[in-house]
C-alpha cells in the first residue's frame, strides 16, 4: 500500500492578466503548499475503487466525475485496477485546490506502485488548471492557464491560519464577477529577502477574484475581519476562488493563539493552523 499527502494549495497572491480566446482566464499566481491537507492510500486490485472518509468527506461522491477517478483512469492501463482510500480533511470548493492536490497524489501514487508515465502535461491540464502545480507539490510562480510554472527558491517558511466559513463557492460563478480579465501582473519575486522582505512584497499584490468572491459569499468579508483583527496578524487575504482565507504570522506561537481565538470565537467554521512552506515539497510517500 502507497499513502500519499494531499497538501492544501494556497494563492498567497492570485492575477487575473487576461482571457484567451476559447474563455480560460490567464492567471499571474504565487502558490504555497501548507504541511495540512487531506491523505490518500492505494493498493493494487483487479478493479478501481475509491472509498471516502474523514471530517469533510460527506459532501463527496465517489462518481465517474470524482477527480481522483478520473486521474485514475487517466494513467491506469486498462488490465490494472487500484484501491482507493481518500480520508477528506480539507473542505470542498474551499479555493485551496483539494480536488486538484488529491488527483495529483493519486496520479503520483499509481505511477509508483505500478512503475507507470505520466500522462501527458496537455491531458493532465484538461482534469483542472491546478493539476500542474499540485503535481510539482512546491512554491511556484504560475503563469498562463496553470501550465507555465517556475519553482520559486528563497521564500521562508510561513506560519499562517487557514479559515473556511463552511459555505462552498463555486469557481465558475466568481469567474463570472470578475470586473475585467485585465489586470496588472505580480510584482518581479523579491530575490534574496528574508521574512519581512516578502511579507512587505506580498502585502503589495492582490488576489483579483476577492472582490467577486465578496459578491457571491459576503461571508467572506467576515471572515477576513476575524484574521485581521487577530494579534500579531501581518496579512489577510483570500485563496483561489474561496472561500477560504489565510492570515500570515511572524512566529508560530502567533498563528497558534490566533487559530485558538478564531476557533472559540467561531465554532462552525473550519480552523486550521499550519506552516506554509516555502522551498520544499510537501508530498510524503511511504
Amino acid at each position: 500500500m502507497i499513502e500519499r499527502h494531499a497538501p492544501a494549495k494556497i494563492n498567497l497572491a492570485l492575477h487575473v492578466i487576461g482571457r484567451r480566446a476559447d474563455g480560460y482566464h490567464l492567471l499571474d499566481s504565487l502558490v504555497v503548499f501548507a504541511d495540512h491537507g487531506d491523505l490518500l492510500r492505494i493498493s493494487p486490485a483487479s478493479e478501481l475503487s475509491l472509498t471516502i472518509g474523514g471530517p469533510m468527506g460527506a459532501g463527496l461522491t465517489a462518481g465517474a466525475d470524482n477527480l481522483v477517478l478520473q486521474a485514475a483512469r487517466l494513467i491506469l492501463p486498462p488490465d490494472k485496477g487500484a484501491r482507493i482510500t481518500l480520508e477528506k480533511n480539507l473542505p470542498v470548493a474551499a479555493g485551496i485546490g483539494g480536488g486538484s492536490a488529491d488527483a495529483a497524489a493519486s496520479l503520483c501514487a499509481l505511477a509508483d506502485l505500478y512503475e507507470l508515465p505520466m500522462p501527458s502535461a496537455r491531458s493532465i491540464l484538461m482534469l483542472g488548471a491546478d493539476l500542474p502545480v499540485c503535481l510539482l507539490g512546491r512554491a511556484a510562480h504560475m503563469k498562463g492557464v496553470g501550465e507555465r510554472l517556475i519553482p520559486v527558491g528563497g521564500l521562508p517558511d510561513l506560519p499562517a491560519v487557514l479559515v473556511n466559513p463552511m459555505q462552498a463557492v463555486a469557481t465558475g460563478e466568481v469567474f463570472g464577477r470578475l470586473e475585467t480579465p485585465n489586470n496588472p501582473p505580480l510584482s518581479p519575486l523579491p530575490e534574496g529577502a528574508d521574512l519581512a522582505g516578502w511579507m512587505s512584497w506580498l502585502a503589495e499584490q492582490r488576489n483579483d477574484l476577492q472582490g467577486p468572491a465578496l459578491e457571491v459569499a459576503p461571508v467572506i468579508g467576515k471572515v477576513l475581519a476575524a484574521i485581521d483583527n487577530t494579534e500579531g496578524c501581518r496579512l489577510a487575504r483570500m485563496s483561489g476562488s474561496g472561500a477560504t482565507c489565510f492570515g500570515l504570522f511572524g512566529s508560530d506561537a502567533q498563528a497558534q493563539a490566533a487559530a485558538d481565538a478564531l476557533a472559540a470565537d467561531n465554532p462552525g467554521w473550519w480552523v486550521r493552523k499550519v506552516v506554509l512552506r516555502g522551498g520544499q515539497e510537501t508530498r510524503d510517500t511511504t
